[in-house]
């Protein structure tokens, strides 16, 4: 008798290879039961085709895939526990919507009361009560997509794979299904794993996300992990915006590095690893602030750029002495300095706490 496995899904060295080109490279990766993972990267990055290989409509070129404790490779798509749901909705013009959802049933050859009922459970999942009798054509997009969910969860698979399936909706859509999907996930219980080169979609829904580049994961963690503590300057630039600024560590003491940078001194704190040679410091622009003076650590003295009004937030970008640009987002209140007024060439001063430097690979 086998013992339950905690991951749903395994790749263990897979490498696909298409003539050429190594879109997956070397891949080490599990998916644990229950969670909502997203393989987050800009295209060609290999999520996608990581994605179609749980799928099986790709085959790994060397490497084993586990999906549960079934070994996938070489098993065609109708006969693994997954189901997928694409950005392009793929619904049948000709049949209502409950029609649509029940149709894999029917395939499956279960009875059409049984099916029916199910149907109608799923289509109440995700709240398209009332529309079971119209046609794709008589819903919206975001209706539509609810639909192809719908018909994906009626199979209860034991993973749900999501390509992009929200590329087509507009922005007011895609926050709304982004809060429903989660809700639909945590619900159902059903392992997600999501492709997106979005990071506000992979950062709002994620357990966990695997940050990819190159056919290969850069971070694998959850979202605040990812933000807060990123493993490389890759990562820190791909989720959300970071300043850098390039230096040589001097020493390492109690728990912090000072590194020496062009325009002065930062002392960044360590996680066990004591860094050496050139580093890369990252300072997110929220946690740079204007301030009245240098009188203190961690201030430099800068030029302003350009200033942006973000409604109850203003950008600064400002040049350093020594031609280094830091973006400051920074509060039009509860500041120690006045910034509504704030133009280009203005001197200011910048400041950041001692916690909020990131060592980075240089």
């Amino acid at each position: 008798m086998s013992v339950e496995t905690e991951f749903d899904v395994r790749f263990r060295g897979v490498t696909k290879r298409f003539g050429g080109v190594v879109a997956v490279d070397d891949l080490d990766l599990d998916v644990r039961k229950g969670e909502f993972l997203s393989l987050l990267g800009s295209s060609g990055c290999g999520k996608t085709t990581s994605l179609r290989m749980i799928a099986g409509f790709e085959q790994p070129t060397s490497g084993s895939i586990l999906i549960g404790d079934d070994d996938a490779v070489g098993v065609p798509p109708y006969r693994r526990d997954v189901n997928t749901v694409f950005q392009h909705y793929a619904l049948f013009p000709h049949m209502t919507v409950l029609d649509n959802v029940a149709y894999g049933l029917k395939q499956r050859g279960v009875e059409k009361a049984e099916r029916r009922k199910r149907a109608q459970a799923a289509l109440d999942l995700v709240h398209l009560e009332g529309r079971e009798g119209r046609k794709p054509r008589e819903l919206s997009g975001g209706q539509q997509q609810r639909v192809a969910l719908a018909r994906a969860l009626v199979m209860e698979p034991r993973v749900l794979l999501l390509d992009e399936p929200l590329g087509a909706l507009d922005q007011q859509l895609r926050k709304d299904m982004q809060v429903e999907l989660k809700r639909i996930q945590q619900e159902v219980g059903i392992t997600f794993v999501y492709v997106t080169h979005d990071q506000g979609e992979a950062m709002s829904m994620s357990d966990r996300i695997a940050v990819m580049c190159n056919g290969k994961i850069e971070q694998l963690d959850a979202p605040e992990v990812v933000y807060d503590r990123p493993s490389s300057a890759f990562v820190a630039g791909f989720i959300g915006e970071m300043n850098t600024m390039a230096g040589t560590v001097r020493g390492v003491s109690g728990g912090v590095a000072t590194i020496d940078v062009a325009s002065g001194t930062v002392a960044a704190p360590v996680d066990g690893v004591h860094p050496s040679g050139d580093v890369l410091v990252g300072i997110r622009p929220e946690k740079v602030r204007v301030v009245a003076d240098l009188d203190g650590p961690n201030r430099v003295a800068a030029t302003v750029v350009t200033r942006l009004q973000l409604g109850s937030q203003i950008q600064l970008v400002a040049e350093m002495a020594d031609g280094t640009t830091l973006t400051a987002v920074v509060p039009r209140a509860g500041t120690d300095a006045d910034v509504d007024d704030l133009v280009p060439g203005d001197h200011i001063h910048l400041s950041w706490s001692a916690s909020a430097p990131i060592l980075l690979a240089a």
